[in-house]
């Protein structure tokens, strides 16, 4: 299998490229580098190895760049073709090579042919691959995690946003940094009535004082939301002191 990767600039310069979020851009480059000559790759442990979440593979889903191809995230890259021409003599088909051709029948896959000097054919799986393939069968998503799929996501990110509107008079948007956000405590275990309070507490204390600024997605939902849930005294400040407030 070719060791060397690349990108071609008419894919990764386009503005349906660039618009995304930097994040689901740095998955599409780590998902490039670690596939197969057949533009295969095992997209669930690539995220765990450099921190993608599935929402930076569903936004490559949505814009077309990537085909989740089963339930444990075995991805096609679309443009593979384009962004690497791979000799017929060193090309190793992909183990999951079948499973494509099922989802995508239409993907154009180079044919191995056999090597010059050798006169062998050396498209068949390497021993890594064959490894890699019996590991992901154990290593599933976890039961928070969400699968990539068109079920609606069960997080009230709305409903939050728009409460903390209606509390505080902002006009916060109902964007990816905030849902983030929510995400991030929603699997936590928190609840809905667990944001409005969080919400409520922290509102009839800061409000009308100069640490009104402060209610915003990330200062509520951020790493002391527990503490924020769990106070007891939410006494509203007066004036513009800071003294005793933690935020």
């Amino acid at each position: 299998m070719a060791q060397r990767r690349m990108f071609s600039n008419r894919i990764t310069n386009s503005a349906r490229f660039i618009k995304m979020p930097l994040s689901s851009q740095a998955l599409y480059f780590h998902l490039g580098l670690h596939a197969d000559d057949d533009g295969v790759v095992e997209a669930f442990s690539i995220m765990r190895q450099t921190g993608a979440v599935e929402d930076d593979l569903r936004i490559l889903v949505a814009k077309g760049f990537v085909s989740v191809l089963n339930d444990d995230l075995v991805t096609y890259i679309t443009d593979w073709n384009e962004n690497n021409k791979i000799r017929a003599d060193r090309k190793v088909d992909s183990i999951y090579k079948d499973l494509l051709l099922k989802i995508m029948p239409t993907a154009e896959l180079k044919q191995p042919k056999p090597r010059a000097d050798t006169g062998k054919v050396t498209g068949h799986p390497l021993d890594n691959q064959w490894t890699a393939q019996v590991r992901l069968g154990k290593v599933r998503l976890g039961k928070d995690s969400k699968p990539l799929s068109s079920k609606p996501d069960p997080v009230p990110y709305g409903e939050i946003i728009s409460y903390l509107n209606e509390v505080t008079g902002k006009s916060f948007k109902n964007v990816e940094t905030h849902k983030k956000l929510i995400r991030a405590r929603w699997n936590e275990k928190a609840t809905l009535s667990d944001f409005k309070r969080v919400i409520d507490n922290k509102s009839s204390e800061w409000l009308g004082t100069d640490m009104a600024k402060y209610l915003q997605p990330s200062t509520l939902f951020g790493s002391k939301f527990d503490q924020y849930l769990n106070q007891t005294n939410a006494a509203k400040q007066k004036g513009g002191s800071y003294a005793g407030v933690e935020f």
